[in-house]
């Protein structure tokens, strides 16, 4: 399941910040159209932290109905309030999810021991596959390997989204325990797929799903030139969708491609007009607009 391409899809808004569900059926008709391996709701790209738990719950029954079993969804159903996390994580397994994704804990800062007392209480309410979350360029902390290893001895805790941007990391993670790892970061993708990642949670996905899917599937059957010539063709885009905070450059290229309307919640705000003359010759370039 926690392999190759699973996007961490986008959360469509109308004008009035309502959720867009026209827009989110085509998004998820798009990907099982494209390759993508997963979809992934109500992540970090997915706006998640400014969606209330009903539309949260909502938005992750709808993409598990959209896809009716044809490719894994893995929801996100993280929080810094443990007991609010293992609500939406069994609300999440109740209407069918294969797996979930928790984000560290933020704001909270826990410990090591916190950490590992928080995902086991998770993963001890439900028996769908958990998968851990480590950015701490956005939680503001850091899960070390051997906490993770620590974490992976708890039988349905089985994967992790590593987006620390070090490869040190995986090979460290991997070194201690057979945990499954997936890439946080488009760029690192396949470097870390070289060292035993299995795919990538992504953000570029939700853009240049085939293109993305291709790279992971060239890296797990060994076709290195293959990724490669992948790899250096799409780092400009991988680069070009954070030149500001994710996912404001990401829903100004989908709104480009006419995929779904340039609306974030606050406190985002779309993405500046002069820093998108950036962003804007990378899509042409792509081919994507």
């Amino acid at each position: 399941m926690f392999k190759g391409s699973i996007v961490a899809i986008v959360t469509p808004f109308k004008s009035d910040r309502s959720i867009d569900f026209e827009a989110f059926a085509r998004l998820v008709d798009f990907h099982l159209a494209q390759g993508t391996h997963g979809i992934l709701p109500c992540g970090c790209t997915g706006e998640a932290a400014t969606l209330s738990h009903d539309e949260q719950k909502a938005c992750i029954k709808f993409v598990i109905e959209r896809v009716a079993g044809r490719i894994p969804v893995v929801a996100g159903t993280g929080s810094n309030n443990t007991q609010e996390a293992i609500e939406l994580t069994q609300y999440a397994a109740e209407v069918g999810a294969d797996a979930a994704l928790l984000i560290t804990p933020y704001y909270n800062k826990p410990t090591a021991e916190g950490q590992i007392a928080h995902y086991t209480a998770v993963a001890n309410a439900v028996e769908i596959p958990i998968m851990l979350y480590n950015v701490p360029g956005r939680t503001g902390t850091q899960m070390m390997p051997e906490t993770i290893a620590e974490m992976a001895k708890v039988e349905n805790i089985t994967a992790i989204k590593e987006a620390c941007g070090s490869v040190d990391q995986v090979s460290q993670i991997l070194s201690l325990c057979d945990i499954t790892v997936m890439s946080g970061d488009d760029s690192l993708t396949m470097p870390m797929m070289a060292v035993g990642a299995t795919g990538v949670v992504s953000v570029a996905a939700n853009v240049a799903p085939a293109k993305v899917a291709a790279l992971t599937e060239a890296m797990a059957k060994g076709d290195l030139e293959g990724a490669r010539a992948l790899h250096f063709e799409l780092m400009p885009l991988f680069k070009g969708l954070f030149l500001e905070s994710n996912p404001m450059p990401l829903k100004a290229a989908m709104a480009a491609m006419g995929l779904i309307e340039n609306v974030l919640r606050l406190p985002l705000t779309s993405m500046q007009p002069s820093i998108y003359k950036e962003l804007e010759p990378i899509l042409k370039a792509q081919g994507l607009i």
